[in-house]
């Protein structure tokens, strides 16, 4: 895997570190965030969308990242949209 870093919380202090990386060789999008909490998880799990089945299926998760770091999120997406290595 060729992880590339592109950024962190520019609020991180020490100890929060909400993350977005792009796996290049996958061209996946990867986060780290916070977990969401029992109440916010639950809710998610219990959205529904047609054709999909409710729950969070085993092997995936539900994080938060703070809107702050949409810019990075953008990167990422232009990053992994590139069919180049640059």
């Amino acid at each position: 895997m060729t992880l590339r870093f592109i950024g962190i919380d520019p609020d991180t202090k020490t100890a929060d570190s909400p993350t977005v990386w792009v796996d290049q060789e996958n061209k996946e999008l990867v986060f780290q965030g916070w977990k969401p909490g029992p109440k916010l998880e639950a809710e998610c799990a219990a959205f529904q969308v047609p054709g999909h089945a409710v729950g969070i299926p085993e092997g995936e998760g539900v994080i938060r990242i703070p809107a702050r770091m949409v810019h990075m999120i953008r990167e990422a997406c232009d990053v992994v949209e590139r069919t180049d290595d640059r």
